[in-house]
């Protein structure tokens, strides 16, 4: 993996997935407000920085989350491929893929209460400012071990699922684009 232009794609994608996180999450607590109407609140009240609350928070959540995932999908596909003594096929992979996403949402999951935090404090409070060690150390405060690992269930069942799907399609697409090129003269 190439650690700086993998870190980069990463820096980029919040770029893009940041706006659309902030303006989600603030529906979900907000049912009675339609996803438009939350927007425009948003640019209206904080301007283009309120839809880019929580930016550092995702970039630090998600570099540790890849640093795990990759690392141990790729490590679980090994040893597959050794305990069988050929490589692994697609859905061998794709379950690799599963636990190594459930495993790196797991341990993130403390980073992600800490950047949900930080995207639906109030304007203004201490917790907006996006420091994701004030926001931890305040969930520690008040709720504890429990409060930080908040929804790691389902989100290890909705990583879990992710994984399988996208890196077995990853990895069967993978092969195929490397048989096209075998067939070749």
């Amino acid at each position: 993996m190439d650690q700086p232009g993998f870190t980069a794609s990463l820096v980029v994608a919040c770029l893009i997935r940041v706006p659309s996180e902030v303006v989600k999450q603030r529906a979900q607590v907000s049912a009675s407000s339609g996803t438009f109407r939350i927007f425009s609140t948003i640019l209206y009240q904080e301007g283009i920085q309120g839809l880019y609350r929580g930016y550092k928070s995702t970039v630090l959540r998600e570099i540790p989350f890849s640093l795990v995932q990759f690392p141990l999908w790729e490590s679980l596909k090994a040893l597959w491929s050794w305990r069988q003594d050929h490589v692994v096929d697609s859905w061998q992979s794709a379950v690799c893929g599963a636990f190594a996403g459930g495993f790196a949402a797991a341990v993130t999951t403390p980073l992600d209460v800490a950047k949900t935090r930080i995207m639906l404090a109030k304007a203004g409070s201490s917790t907006a400012t996006g420091n994701v060690l004030s926001a931890l150390h305040g969930v520690w405060r008040m709720q504890g071990l429990s409060g930080l690992f908040a929804g790691v269930l389902p989100r290890m069942a909705a990583i879990s699922l992710g994984g399988f799907i996208f890196l077995g399609a990853y990895d069967r697409t993978r092969s195929f684009v490397l048989e096209l090129g075998r067939e070749r003269p």
